[in-house]
């Protein structure tokens, strides 16, 4: 893993005589690319529920058969139906995807039909049930629920942050300086308009952070899918996962990035980490950032402000701060290291004219700008002032406009949130809208912005003018990103041209011996 350090306005040089508050610096970390993927233990629970008609369920059985094509003979997978009235039904065990355990998994669920109403509570503890009992472990684990998200028989909300976020997250969130609960809308907070007990649906086995089995991550079906149940679900710790045969794989786990300052007199004043837990000493002489998992290739980029004192006559530059990384390789489970050289600031006697702000810093100013104006607008339009709602995204699109890399044209992260703001206008002006596609979308935008992490949301409409897709979310896609989303569109063509070759009974049978006795 390799970080990197980016000084930006205030400028990289600063006068001897001068002291400055919040002087800004980028750190930018950047994962190994090209590294061999970890095996992967994946439980995958689909809704056959009633709602979960037409469309949808076609939706749900490609991308079953999708997920399952991108398995590899080291991954290991268990599918779980859930619908209603404790029928709770592990499909398959644990199985290990080669040709014939693909086969089996893929037949398991070929001729199963919508019944009853969504239990999503129940099919998330048998998943979770899987997880926790496995005598063997790959290195990384999922869960992943595939579902509309429209529980019909969870409790009423007892507690306004517990009714949204779990208990067992809230306490991993707060632990770690995180505050997930600010991405969901305001009106889910209060327990008597929301009316559910979203933290029902998350399983015990889940309660503890330090022991969960593994981290949940929600895919909604449907233009009228429960956009704040699928979050709740996923927060803090989910995120929409990209599988992968040859492409994307997880690189890094578990990397905290740890921040010392060099001179006696700077002081880190504060940490700008978007979703990411930071923390600052109280001294201000050292701090933290959790960056978690990323992708081989991903990035991430952290703004630390810090003060700067004024420079002794004979010091003609000041170091600042260095960093460390410590993380956990994702396909040998070892821990790593990683280091980045000092961040120093020139001192002249004297400086004649300011550089210009640093393009690249700025743009992550704008990020996080436009990450605040979407939550704003998102309690506005919560609360029912649409209209309000676009005016704070519209100000907010003028504010990018005039910042350094929006006005330059040729931005293309400041581009895409350009877009994004725009889009996200025309979806919260009436209310009719909002519900529709709008939530949903202001979800997807600031969770890409405050993760720094590509979501995929697709909405088709009779109306061109709220059709599309999340642009915000489309700036964060890595190559190899980019090259998952070809493979499922090549996918879903081949499927729908041709059917699938299916093993032997004999195979099927055999694997399936194989399967228990390993289990077992």
């Amino acid at each position: 893993m390799t970080t990197r350090w980016i000084l930006l306005r205030p400028p990289p040089a600063l006068g001897r005589g001068a002291s400055w508050d919040k002087f800004a610096v980028l750190v930018d970390a950047t994962a190994p690319s090209d590294v061999p993927r970890a095996p992967l233990d994946l439980v995958t629970v689909l809704d056959f529920s009633g709602s979960m008609q037409g469309p949808k369920l076609q939706l749900v059985k490609r991308a079953r058969c999708f997920v399952i094509d991108q398995l590899g003979p080291a991954d290991r997978l268990s599918v779980v139906v859930f619908s209603n009235g404790g029928r709770r039904r592990r499909v398959t065990r644990l199985a290990r995807m080669n040709a014939a355990g693909k086969a089996a998994a893929k037949q398991a669920v070929e001729l199963l039909v919508p019944e009853g109403v969504t239990n999503i509570g129940e099919g998330l503890r048998v998943g979770a049930e899987v997880l926790s009992s496995r005598r063997q472990k790959n290195a990384v684990a999922a869960m992943i629920p595939l579902s509309d998200g429209q529980d019909t028989v969870i409790g009423p909300a007892a507690s306004i942050y517990a009714s949204i976020v779990p208990a067992a997250f809230a306490a991993a969130a707060s632990a770690a300086g995180m505050n997930y609960a600010s991405l969901l809308p305001p009106a889910f907070a209060n327990a008597a308009a929301a009316g559910k007990n979203y933290a029902s649906l998350v399983p015990p086995a889940f309660a503890n952070a330090a022991s969960r089995p593994a981290p949940i991550h929600t895919f909604g079906f449907g233009a009228d899918h429960d956009p704040a149940a699928m979050h709740a679900i996923a927060a803090p710790t989910g995120r929409v996962r990209a599988l992968r045969r040859r492409g994307l794989s997880v690189a890094v786990e578990e990397a905290r990035l740890a921040v010392s300052c060099l001179h006696r007199g700077v002081r880190v004043q504060e940490v700008r980490s978007g979703a990411y837990g930071s923390s600052v000493a109280a001294d201000g002489r050292s701090a933290t950032i959790d960056a978690g998992e990323l992708y081989d290739g991903e990035r991430r980029r952290f703004l630390v402000l810090v003060y700067v004192p004024r420079a002794r006559a004979a010091e003609s530059s000041t170091r600042l701060v260095k960093v460390t990384c410590a993380y956990r390789n994702a396909a040998t489970g070892q821990t790593a290291h990683a280091a980045a050289p000092a961040a120093v600031i020139q001192r002249p006697l004297e400086l004649e004219h300011l550089p210009a702000p640093a393009i690249e810093v700025e743009r992550e100013r704008v990020r996080l700008a436009a990450a605040d104006g979407i939550a704003a607008a998102r309690a506005a339009a919560d609360g029912g002032q649409h209209a309000g709602a676009a005016r704070i995204l519209d100000a907010k699109l003028r504010e990018v406009e005039r910042s350094a890399p929006g006005a330059a044209g040729d931005d293309p992260t400041c581009e895409a949130i350009k877009e994004e703001l725009r889009d996200l206008s025309a979806r919260v002006g009436n209310r009719h809208e909002y519900n529709q596609t709008g939530r949903m979308c202001l979800l997807a935008g600031m969770s890409a912005l405050a993760q720094q992490r590509a979501a995929r949301v697709e909405i088709i409409t009779s109306s061109p003018a709220t059709a599309g897709k999340t642009p915000a979310a489309r700036a964060y896609l890595t190559p190899k990103m980019e090259e998952m989303v070809e493979l499922s569109r090549e996918s879903s063509r081949k499927r729908r041209g041709s059917s699938s070759q299916q093993p032997s009974r004999q195979d099927v049978i055999k694997q399936i011996k194989q399967d228990l006795t390993e289990d077992l």
